[in-house]
């Protein structure tokens, strides 16, 4: 279940934060710091996690590479933790293909997917399992059922029939949790990622209870620029809410970013306006006279999978450039000279930024677990901090971008509010499986006239890669944000004469 803290999460938490401290101290030798933190976080000579101190250390110095933008090292090769260390003691470093990996070593390499029998059985007279299999593949032995495996098509009948719960199937979670079904076995059973198929949602990342799937992190980049005295303006993402604490609140978690160094800090929710705009404007252009429907543009893994799977509704998708892209656009035009660092729930947001049409707007991703990590180094105390000027830039459309379904709430209702005569249908789709069933859907013709969102984490982006909290209590969260601004919907935002300034640069 996500949102709780566990011993995966315990790991990631202390390797992020101490590569902040890394970057905040002044170290002389990075080559021989990094050496030294996995006996830091791991110290004695009895493992705690696996069956070896050795190749917990190793884990850890993988994720240390990771975090710090560097790749993997070869298993076969003879490689020093620190080598290609000084590429990445840099201000500015983008992300690297590829953004997701598997720590071969760390991986357990579960079976991909199996369908058996556990000592649950009760070798009952009715045999069900038997008689609903349809390729014959149970049958009693020893007066218990047994499954051929090679017959078995995992079809789960059999599991449905038995009256004990006695049969049970198992699936690689990663896998599992892969909409796009990237994720294979190599020749040792370990799990490989297709890149060619995957899109980057980090599903795989969080849903490993082995904590061998990373992701490349910016870190170190971000505070060594703000250590250079660079102006570094923190744009955050609408899911922040409610990420850092229950009590802690959207102004604690700006006078926090400020603490750590930022410059200023804008909610993205102020380009999730003018995103709603524009794409209401395209709607009403397009929809149904141009083309059949449209699709929203805000969610990069969703957008790539639409154009990788169904490359023929390519130009259905909202041209709209994305809230991270057009918020970032307006901080640097009214301050060229600064860095902009979108810190956000989603892994995909990082292979966004590392694109050539928006590394020029977006300097550095984060994750919001990635600042928890800062926070912890800086020693900023969340609960006691004192509030700074409040964030109130965006509107309650603009924020409800976070949760699955607010994306095209927001487009809906500024079409409807111009032309109340319009009912503007919708449909929303959450996790990569759902959202190829809407376009299957699509492709069929009943969506014809309809505005469809697709979101790539099941619930929203409050279900990022990057988040600290339990779905149901960030999607509660966010949604009460946003019913407290005077500001309702996206129209009514103070920027909205600047979408057309932003969008044509």
């Amino acid at each position: 279940m996500r949102g709780i803290y566990n011993s995966v999460t315990d790991i990631r938490r202390k390797v992020f934060s101490e590569i902040a401290k890394m970057a905040y101290d002044d170290v002389t030798d990075y080559a021989k710091r990094i050496e030294e933190i996995p006996y830091e976080i791991l110290p004695g000579t009895k493992a705690k996690y696996r069956n070896s101190i050795f190749l917990e250390r190793a884990v850890i110095g993988e994720r240390l590479r990771v975090g710090m933008g560097l790749p993997l090292r070869e298993m076969g090769e003879y490689g020093a933790l620190s080598d290609g260390i000084e590429e990445s003691v840099i201000a500015t470093k983008y992300y690297d293909d590829p953004l997701v990996n598997i720590i071969n070593f760390a991986c357990h390499g579960c079976p991909e997917k199996k369908v058996f029998v556990t000592n649950g059985c009760q070798g009952c007279l009715s045999h069900q399992c038997t008689e609903v299999c349809p390729k014959d593949a149970i049958h009693i032995v020893d007066g218990h059922s047994k499954i051929d495996q090679d017959k078995c098509i995992k079809c789960g009948k059999c599991m449905e029939a038995c009256p004990y719960s006695a049969i049970i199937k198992i699936e690689r979670p990663c896998a599992a949790s892969c909409g796009m079904n990237a994720i294979t076995s190599d020749e040792d059973g370990k799990a490989k990622i297709n890149y060619d198929k995957c899109v980057s949602c980090g599903m795989c990342l969080v849903n490993c209870p082995f904590g061998a799937i990373v992701d490349k992190g910016q870190i170190f980049q971000t505070i060594y620029s703000i250590k250079q005295g660079e102006r570094v303006v923190a744009a955050i993402a609408p899911a922040f809410v409610g990420q850092f604490g229950p009590t802690v609140t959207p102004d604690k978690v700006k006078a926090a970013l400020m603490e750590l160094g930022f410059a200023d800090v804008v909610e993205v929710a102020i380009g999730a306006d003018l995103c709603t705009i524009e794409e209401a404007e395209d709607f009403l252009d397009k929809v149904p006279e141009k083309q059949p429907f449209m699709a929203t543009s805000c969610c990069p893994a969703w957008s790539v999978m639409a154009k990788k799977e169904f490359p023929q509704f390519a130009p259905y998708i909202s041209m709209a450039l994305t809230p991270m892209v057009l918020t970032a656009r307006m901080i640097k035009k009214d301050d060229p000279n600064c860095k902009v660092v979108f810190i956000g729930p989603c892994a995909a947001k990082k292979l966004e930024a590392s694109r050539n049409s928006v590394r020029s707007d977006v300097d550095f991703v984060l994750t919001f677990e990635e600042v928890m990590g800062m926070f912890e180094a800086k020693g900023v105390n969340l609960l006691s901090i004192e509030d700074v000027t409040p964030l109130e830039a965006g509107t309650n459309d603009g924020r409800g971008f976070a949760v699955s379904g607010g994306v095209a709430k927001a487009v809906k209702n500024v079409i409807e509010k111009k032309h109340p005569e319009m009912n503007v249908k919708v449909q929303a789709a959450e996790g990569l499986k759902n959202c190829k069933t809407m376009l299957m859907m699509a492709k069929a013709g009943r969506l014809n006239g309809y505005l469809l969102e697709g979101m790539a984490c099941p619930g929203g982006c409050v279900a990022g890669a990057g988040t600290l909290q339990p779905i149901a209590k960030s999607s509660a969260a966010v949604k009460r944000y946003a019913t407290e601004n005077a500001k309702k919907t996206s129209d009514e935002s103070q920027y909205a004469d600047r979408l057309h300034e932003l969008a044509e640069n």
